[in-house]
């Protein structure tokens, strides 16, 4: 997995209109970039409504927040209508981001859980995983953009 210091890779997604975006064309702020498992589950919900009770701190840090799963945009669009989500959810569909990221999967078939802060220079500022502990990417993340601003 990517860590501290690393240079982001390339890595194309889909936005909630189906459109390919470059990670890379989104850096004009810091970047909260999270990758989860799938919409609507407990723990990915857990974490998406945490980002978003919080989403003013990290807004008031200077940085975007940005979930990252293989859902498609309708999907995306339903969990954030459905859980009032601030923030942007890309679609990751082949895994290629994920990959490109060295996101583990857990028990090497479920999807990992990941987050990574990203400074305006597409360096990472800090890199966090772990799938049993959704809301501590929010605390870690949060705590980590306070350090570095």
């Amino acid at each position: 997995m990517l860590a501290a210091g690393d240079r982001i890779p390339e890595v194309s997604l889909v936005d909630e209109q189906d459109r390919d975006v470059m990670l890379t064309s989104l850096l004009d702020r810091p970047i909260v970039l999270y990758f989860y498992p799938k919409d609507d589950t407990m723990g990915c919900t857990a974490q998406a409504c945490r980002f978003r009770d919080d989403y003013d701190e990290f807004v008031a840090a200077g940085a975007d927040v940005i979930g990252v799963s293989s859902d498609d945009s309708a999907a995306h669009a339903h969990f954030r209508r459905k859980h009032k989500l601030p923030f942007r959810l890309m679609s990751d569909p082949a895994g290629a981001a994920q990959k490109a990221f060295g996101v583990p999967a857990t028990f090497g078939i479920l999807p990992g859980r990941a987050t990574f802060v990203i400074s305006r220079e597409g360096r990472i500022l800090y890199a966090f995983n772990s799938q049993f502990a959704p809301q501590r990417h929010v605390e870690n993340a949060l705590a980590a953009l306070r350090v570095s601003t």
